[in-house]
């Protein structure tokens, strides 16, 4: 990737940052349902859901030419996907980028940087889900360097309280 990305943590009191998180998330989901892609929806997350994570964990942007181009959420624990672990991962969540602003192989690049923040926290595994019915999310995380290492067909926290499945993937770092 030729062009800089520069990370910041998002800021629960600024709005702005706020609005651009709602903002990627939405643009992420109508990019997944135009392709038929049932698994974020427009709408789905709001600026409360952010505030919640950046005091919960971390919230990272990714910013390129002065302009926010990703952001994704790192998270300390994730009992509804994992159950209850040993303080020894970050579990990655939310990647997602502008996709008529980002700079090709952004994703990639925020996950090399949840990776090294996730190390500098002193834990030695990056751990992700994705939709079970997602193999093409499942294979791009597995062509980073993560391998599959279970399933949780029930994970709580889908739209109305439903339940859903995701493949669990983790990398050592």
């Amino acid at each position: 990737m030729t062009t800089q990305v520069h990370f910041r943590m998002a800021d629960a009191g600024a709005g702005a940052d706020l609005a651009r998180l709602v903002n990627l998330y939405d643009g992420a989901a109508r990019w997944m349902r135009s392709r038929g892609i049932e698994q974020w929806q427009p709408g789905g997350k709001d600026e409360e859901h952010f505030r919640l994570r950046i005091k919960e964990g971390e919230v990272w942007l990714a910013e390129a030419g002065g302009v926010t181009v990703g952001a994704f959420e790192l998270w300390w624990d994730d009992e509804p996907a994992w159950g209850a672990r040993p303080p020894v991962a970050g579990y990655i969540h939310r990647l997602m980028n502008d996709l008529t602003a980002a700079p090709p192989g952004l994703g990639r690049v925020m996950l090399a940087q949840a990776e090294r923040r996730i190390a500098e926290a002193g834990r030695e595994l990056a751990r992700l889900d994705c939709l079970t019915s997602n193999p093409r999310l499942r294979t791009y995380y597995e062509a980073a360097g993560y391998r599959v290492v279970g399933e949780q067909p029930a994970k709580a926290g889908g739209p109305g309280g439903a339940s859903y499945g995701v493949t669990l993937l983790e990398r050592r770092l």
